[in-house]
């Protein structure tokens, strides 16, 4: 009988020391996420939180730590990268937007100064155009947050590309026949249909063919091919191979284009990319094209 109660105490006294040694490995490996973890928050450093213990609650600890901070750094960046965006855009505002005002302030002391009837009409014209030009600016601006705020998964639906191309093309007929250009377009029988939202692609078709208006030599092919490719090409001796590269960029302007702020495909960029299409732009032989794609997955 002695031996018997021995034996359980003796059982008794390994047990807890096994959850004695267990409970101090885990505070242990407690211990070090805690202090790597302060780490990893007040440091600029991309390495993850390790542990000596082996226990897999811990270990499964750290992973899930290591899944949010990776997460955490992910939109620190992005916050930051947001904060250089702002700057720069204010950076280019603030230049756009003095730019005519000190026209106007400029041709308005002149206009005090005159007493010249013709003179006085001609610094009011350009006091109107450069007005016209701010208006242009400030509606751009609104357009472009207002369209890039806009989209949500929960605003997509099946959308007929063929319909919204064709509604696009048909508001614009009276500024392309102004323009003297006549559309070239090439749509297969079959509707193609994509998970978009409407009024983005809408938006995306009207400033490529508004780029059009502004760029062309007086042609525009449009084709919509089965598979969601969407090409829009036209003749542009204003153009080089530079102006297309850069024409996405935002406020990116070429000195040739009038009334121009240079945030339309800047805009039609970030809705294709929202809606995980593709699209870019080339220039050979004097011909700009610019290409779209979504894909039907």
């Amino acid at each position: 009988m002695e031996v018997m109660l021995w034996f359980f105490i003796c059982i008794l006294i390994l047990i807890v020391l096994c959850l004695s040694i267990k409970i101090h490995l885990m505070q242990k490996a407690a211990m070090e996420i805690n202090a790597q973890f302060d780490e990893k928050l007040t440091a600029d450093t991309n390495t993850l939180i390790r542990i000596s213990g082996h226990d897999r609650y811990m270990l499964k600890l750290a992973a899930d730590i290591n899944v949010q901070l990776q997460q955490l750094r992910a939109q620190k960046l992005q916050f930051q990268r947001g904060n250089l965006e702002i700057a720069d855009v204010a950076t280019n505002i603030s230049h756009d937007l003095r730019t005519p005002l000190t026209a106007i302030c400029g041709y308005l002391d002149l206009l005090k100064q005159t007493a010249c009837p013709e003179e006085a009409r001609r610094y009011l014209a350009v006091i109107e155009e450069r007005t016209e030009a701010l208006k242009l600016l400030t509606e751009e601006l609104f357009r472009y947050y207002a369209a890039s705020a806009a989209i949500d998964e929960t605003s997509y639906e099946e959308i007929n590309i063929n319909s919204v191309l064709g509604e696009v093309i048909s508001s614009y007929y009276a500024a392309l026949k102004g323009c003297k250009i006549t559309p070239h377009i090439l749509m297969p029988d079959q509707p193609v249909i994509r998970f978009l939202n409407k009024n983005a692609l809408s938006r995306i078709f009207g400033n490529i063919v508004s780029n059009a208006l502004k760029y062309s030599d007086g042609d525009l092919n449009i084709s919509l091919s089965e598979k969601g490719e969407i090409l829009f090409s036209n003749h542009a001796s204003r153009l080089n191979e530079l102006h297309a590269m850069q024409l996405f960029n935002r406020y990116y302007t070429v000195e040739s284009a009038e009334n121009s702020t240079g945030l339309g495909l800047s805009i039609a960029k970030e809705l294709t990319e929202k809606m995980n299409g593709e699209i870019t732009a080339g220039w050979e032989n004097g011909i700009f094209c610019i290409f779209i794609y979504f894909s039907g997955q």
